[in-house]
């Protein structure tokens, strides 16, 4: 960069830390795979989808009460927390989850999630489902169907909104992993999910649930998501977890009891976020690339700091795991001096060329028009 000015950029101590990746890493010897007594179980990065851990992940299965993971998705996306919502009749078995609802009982839509998430209310589920479906619970199931194909839940299938046993309700590890991922990008969603109980002030009466993920209340890196049990599902659990900027979900089905539900998951998620460990890619104040200038012999140096002038992507397994920016560390010069000259000269000489031929169309037409009253002339 001869001639240029060599001044560092003011912004270069903008960056004093290290570019750091958080990178999952296959399972090393102090970290055995988990032994369980599910028929299935997974255990995904919640951001990139990433696989660490699989047991018949893509095997269908009956969910249970995780159905409920895409009757609050639907919810959230038609309605609005502060809406209203009157109750129609529902008729419930003795063993199922309920909040006690009656029809024409008025409660928020917020309560009514908080109802379907933490104690796994049916009669809330079945209130939301006939209200959003507009007043068809058939109807919201199609949207379910529906919303699970455009989402990508490819061996997904839903029979009702609640998760009864039913031969034409079920899905697989993967898929409710996928879909609690999404779920917990929702903040109202993560919000909930991450109590351990919560007051119901709206209704005819106030009411106090409690979150059934036990997993909540007895570890703080544990955030969410969904229980859920029936005779032909089993003991079924979407757990969530995060430490030290890693996120994972983790799901188990067809488990035997509440006890094995709630230990095979603690151990995935252990063992997940176990995987993870942080990597330097480069250091603050460092060179990291050279971009050649536009009209200029020299380079401009590149650092990661202040000003983007471009970025740097950290990728491992296909997905961008972090990204810094990039400035250049001295002052671009301009176009060198002769080269903005002969910008210039090559401005000026493409618009004399364009004038000279508009001026020779003139002159042409002139004649001809000339030549054509001489004609007229002569002819009387």
């Amino acid at each position: 960069m001869t001639g240029a000015p060599r001044i560092r950029a003011r912004l270069l101590g903008a960056l004093t830390a290290a570019a750091v990746a958080l990178v999952a890493t296959a399972a090393s010897a102090a970290t055995p795979r988990p032994s369980l007594d599910s028929t299935a179980a997974i255990v995904t990065d919640a951001g990139s989808g990433a696989v660490l851990f699989s047991e018949h992940a893509n095997s269908r299965r009956e969910i249970g009460s995780t159905t409920k993971l895409m009757t609050a998705y639907l919810v959230l996306a038609r309605a609005k927390p502060g809406d209203v919502f009157t109750a129609p009749a529902y008729n419930a078995t003795p063993a199922e989850s309920l909040i006690g609802l009656h029809k024409g009982e008025r409660m928020t839509v917020h309560d009514l999630l908080r109802a379907l998430l933490l104690p796994s209310a049916n009669d809330a589920a079945w209130d939301l489902a006939y209200n959003v479906g507009d007043g068809s619970v058939s109807r919201f199931v199609r949207l379910m169907n529906r919303e699970a194909k455009r989402l990508g839940l490819r061996h997904t299938h839903y029979a009702n909104p609640i998760g009864l046993d039913d031969a034409d309700n079920y899905s697989t590890a993967a898929d409710l992993a996928k879909l609690a991922s999404i779920d917990m990008r929702i903040p109202a969603f993560a919000k909930i999910v991450d109590l351990t109980h919560a007051t119901l002030k709206s209704g005819s009466r106030v009411r106090t649930v409690v979150n059934r993920n036990d997993l909540v209340a007895h570890y703080h890196y544990v955030d969410g998501v969904k229980t859920g049990h029936t005779q032909q599902a089993g003991y079924v659990l979407v757990g969530a977890a995060h430490r030290s900027g890693a996120s994972i979900v983790s799901v188990v089905l067809g488990e035997p009891s509440v006890a094995r539900r709630d230990s095979d998951s603690i151990a995935l998620l252990r063992w997940g976020l176990d995987q993870y460990h942080r990597v330097v890619v480069f250091k603050g104040r460092r060179e990291v690339a050279a971009a050649a200038i536009h009209q200029h012999g020299g380079q401009a140096k590149l650092v990661p700091a202040g000003r983007a002038v471009g970025r740097a992507e950290v990728v491992v397994g296909g997905k961008v795991v972090a990204t810094v920016r990039l400035v250049t560390a001295e002052v671009v010069p301009g176009p060198a001096f002769l080269r903005r000259v002969e910008g210039v000269l090559e401005g000026v000489l493409i618009s004399l060329a364009v004038l000279f031929a508009l001026l020779a169309c003139t002159l042409v037409a002139l004649r001809i028009r000339v030549v054509r009253r001489q004609r007229a002339r002569s002819a009387r």
